[in-house]
């Protein structure tokens, strides 16, 4: 990942409702969420959500497949990753006394919740 494609998923991110989105969608991994699905549980008009979708795909952080007719969202959980290694990379200039504890509580959290947040 590089500093523009780090900067566009961040930039969707940066929005309650694409963060919510974005969460809900984690959590739904890997059968995804239909569009409607998505607007019923997290109380969002449809037009609203079809713009954050949209700016969600763009960025790569998400991707939407089509199933009949309506269209499944599922978050880009690799996409998800190479942002993090993108932020974790020089974590703390290689200083493993503040970047460790952060990757065991990541690790801790896989394991207590089986990598599902």
């Amino acid at each position: 990942m590089n500093t523009s494609d780090a900067l566009s998923a961040l930039s969707a991110l940066a929005q309650a409702t694409r963060l919510d989105i974005f969460r809900l969608l984690i959590t739904h991994e890997p059968d995804g969420l239909p569009a409607g699905d998505i607007a019923q549980r997290l109380d969002v008009p449809q037009t609203t959500l079809s713009s954050h979708l949209s700016i969600l795909a763009n960025s790569g952080i998400i991707h939407g497949e089509r199933n009949g007719r309506s269209i499944v969202y599922r978050a880009d959980i690799e996409r998800f990753r190479a942002l993090t290694l993108f932020l974790f990379k020089d974590c703390c200039g290689g200083r493993s006394e503040i970047c460790g504890p952060m990757i065991a509580d990541l690790t801790s959290c896989c394991v207590e919740k089986t990598c599902h947040g």
